[in-house]
């Protein structure tokens, strides 16, 4: 009962999805009728996405302790963070390369993802808009997603002259979160007509691209979950590294799948990381913030995602820019997902915003990325411990498993 009780609202999307597949498959184009039921959904959670991410990024880093010593924990912390949020992401590009996702539907033809101007207005466009107003569209994420790092870090810089704003930001976060539950609740209906239209519209072949996908995540997570794991445990402490996390790495993957949530993961891990031989005051630092910024199961997820849209508008994912460019989104949405209830979601929207693709784009991302989400959970909760003994062996300069 625990188990249905964690992905009933997963199960509820599935089956909604379905029953629209169904439906589309059995009246064709005529549904669609239903289809601005779909649309419907769809703005509401594009009306959302822009005050909950300000909040989540703002209140996060407004509420960092800056004291206690913690800018050398923090500064490895991160640079192991990017290291397997990276490696991780690039090693998916290099599955998909092997086993492609054929270019089996053409949602859309006449899209054009490219940029326009050399690298550095590229890059400008990317990373700033010239007017206040402008960050407030969907099509300037990450734009928008600094300057909410940017006002949490002056709300923290402040001290106590920003205690009023802090806390406002802090309830802003929580009353955003609630209203895009509320809004999710609808995703059944929402999703089941939007898929009931691209099927009656598009046709099944659709499911054969989310097959070949959906076998190119879980295949190629669990390799990363025992070969790559294994291999950052040896990293940080040689063979009796490797033994010491699988050893005590068990408890918090029963606890990932059972709960559905790396925050809910959070007491297992750190009770697994002082038994792996991470000191206190590390394991406190990493397996917290971990949880809200390091996913590696978000990491290989959207570069899926990514590949699968590309090949569903008949676009390559093979330029060097295109894979740079993918490097870099993946960083950010894995670090934009944590921490936030259907947070990968607001991944997608980056990916559509980042790239250009229109609103066909978004319901393919979404039902990909709740297809994953049990593997990726756990990708991302117990990547936290081999990250925490990382940490410990580059800070500390010695295996935290023979401490």
């Amino acid at each position: 009962m625990g188990f249905l009780k964690t992905y009933s609202s997963m199960f509820w999307l599935l089956a909604g999805i379905i029953a629209g597949s169904i439906a589309g498959l059995i009246f064709g184009e005529k549904v669609v009728i239903i289809k601005p039921i779909g649309d419907i959904f769809l703005n509401l959670l594009f009306t959302v996405i822009i005050p909950l991410v300000f909040f989540c990024i703002a209140n996060a880093i407004a509420h960092i302790d800056a004291g206690n010593k913690l800018g050398r924990i923090l500064g490895m912390m991160s640079l192991v963070f990017l290291s397997t949020i990276l490696i991780s992401a690039f090693l998916t590009i290099v599955a998909v390369w092997l086993f492609p996702i054929h270019q089996q539907v053409a949602l859309s033809k006449n899209i054009n993802i490219e940029q326009p101007g050399n690298w550095g207005e590229q890059l400008s466009r990317l990373l700033t808009v010239g007017e206040f107003y402008e960050l407030l569209s969907r099509k300037n994420m990450l734009p928008f997603i600094i300057f909410s790092g940017l006002t949490g870090f002056a709300a923290m810089r402040v001290g106590e002259a920003g205690k009023a704003f802090r806390q406002f930001l802090y309830s802003g976060n929580e009353v955003m979160k609630e209203v895009l539950g509320v809004i999710m609740k609808l995703g059944p209906v929402g999703l089941g007509a939007y898929f009931a239209y691209q099927v009656g519209t598009v046709g099944p072949q659709l499911f054969g691209t989310y097959a070949h996908s959906l076998g190119i995540y879980y295949g190629f997570g669990i390799f990363y979950f025992i070969f790559g794991f294994s291999l950052y445990a040896f990293v940080a402490g040689g063979i009796p590294g490797i033994k010491i996390f699988w050893k005590n790495n068990i408890i918090p993957t029963l606890t990932a799948v059972g709960t559905g949530s790396s925050i809910a993961t959070i007491p297992a891990n750190l009770e697994a990381v002082a038994k792996m031989g991470v000191p206190q005051d590390i394991g406190n630092v990493v397996v917290p913030l971990g949880a809200t910024l390091h996913k590696d199961g978000s990491s290989i997820s959207s570069i899926i995602k990514m590949a699968v849209v590309f090949a569903m508008f008949g676009k390559s994912f093979d330029s060097p820019s295109v894979v740079l460019m993918a490097l870099g989104v993946t960083v950010i949405a894995s670090i934009v997902e944590g921490g936030i209830p259907n947070g990968g979601y607001i991944g997608e929207l980056l990916v559509m915003s980042i790239y250009g693709f229109p609103i066909e784009a978004l319901p393919p991302l979404m039902i990909i990325g709740t297809l994953v989400d049990p593997l990726a959970t756990i990708l991302n909760a117990t990547g936290d411990n081999v990250a925490a003994m990382l940490t410990t062996r580059f800070l500390r300069g010695r295996a935290p498993a023979v401490s």
